[in-house]
């Protein structure tokens, strides 16, 4: 088996068994075709069902040359994944990479916004622009929904269930998740799809999508990037911010008022509870209120 062959199979795989989106197995191919790359430039004739522990060990020992502590664990831990494929597929009987250590990382706590510093952001947007409107229910959708910045983008005029107090939001693998959203932020988008959107001509494909550019088209992420940068250095914000940083907030904020940490998975759409509980980490000083509150022996 050619590495290409191997490659293009863990593709389809990762597609049509895991049900991982594009970018998902765009990353996985990539940290195989970085071992590929590695693997010419060193000679190496070993094939995937071939490869030894010692050469892909080689390998790993380079990575710190190449990319940071984070990147070598993700890396390694795709190749694992991979070889974990070609086993249950019975190409190998054993998985190469199980010996092989991932680099000591520490866990980073994600930085979040006070909603002093969100109202602020806010309030900086130019009404008077065409796009003001647009940008003032975007920066609401990311803080009020915790959206991903790739499901923001992708929010369609049919996701929008205003009636019953709810968005559909297309996740990580095509994943749908139904998600509350509160007045404020559906009146913001209503202002802008009802004064500002109604105007436009959407293009052909994008009739459905809900936050347009100038040229009727989905917006980018990059755009959205963007947008909140060029915010954060009008107030002259401080703290190194993305669309993330609305997702971050809009979780911690939550659980310091008390919402239940399960509750907060459910609307992020993350798979596994351990995912969420890295916001237990971010402000612990609410965890003695709760203890005080709640606890029989107070």
């Amino acid at each position: 088996m050619k590495w290409q062959q191997a490659l293009d199979d863990y593709r389809q795989y990762l597609k049509i068994e895991r049900g991982l989106s594009v970018n998902s197995i765009s990353n996985y191919a990539l940290d195989i075709q970085k071992l590929i790359a590695f693997l010419e430039e060193n000679t190496v004739v070993e094939n995937p069902i071939e490869i030894q522990k010692e050469t892909l060990q080689r390998f790993v020992y380079e990575l710190p040359n190449q990319v940071n502590a984070r990147s070598q664990a993700r890396i390694v831990s795709g190749l694992r994944g991979f070889f974990n494929y070609l086993m249950f597929e019975n190409y190998r009987s054993d998985n190469p990479m199980d010996l092989i250590e991932s680099p000591k990382i520490g866990r980073k706590l994600p930085d979040t916004l006070s909603t002093e510093e969100i109202d602020r952001l806010i309030a900086a947007i130019d009404l008077s622009k065409p796009e003001g409107e647009r940008n003032r229910a975007i920066l609401e959708t990311l803080y009020g929904c915790g959206l991903r910045v790739s499901e923001l983008i992708g929010l369609q005029l049919s996701d929008l269930y205003f009636e019953e107090d709810f968005i559909k939001v297309t996740g990580k693998g095509d994943k749908q998740r139904f998600v509350p959203i509160g007045n404020t932020t559906k009146k913001y988008i209503d202002i802008y799809r009802k004064e500002v959107r109604i105007h436009q001509k959407p293009h052909v494909g994008h009739e459905n999508i809900l936050f347009l550019n100038r040229r009727g088209r989905q917006l980018t992420r990059a755009m959205i990037f963007i947008i909140i940068k060029r915010l954060a250095e009008k107030i002259g914000l401080k703290k190194k911010i993305s669309p993330h940083t609305f997702r971050h907030s809009f979780a911690t904020h939550l659980l310091e008022h008390g919402a239940d940490l399960r509750a907060i998975q459910q609307m992020l759409g993350h798979e596994s509870i351990t995912t969420t509980e890295v916001y237990m980490h971010v402000d612990r000083s609410h965890l003695a209120k709760v203890v005080n509150e709640y606890h029989p022996r107070k």
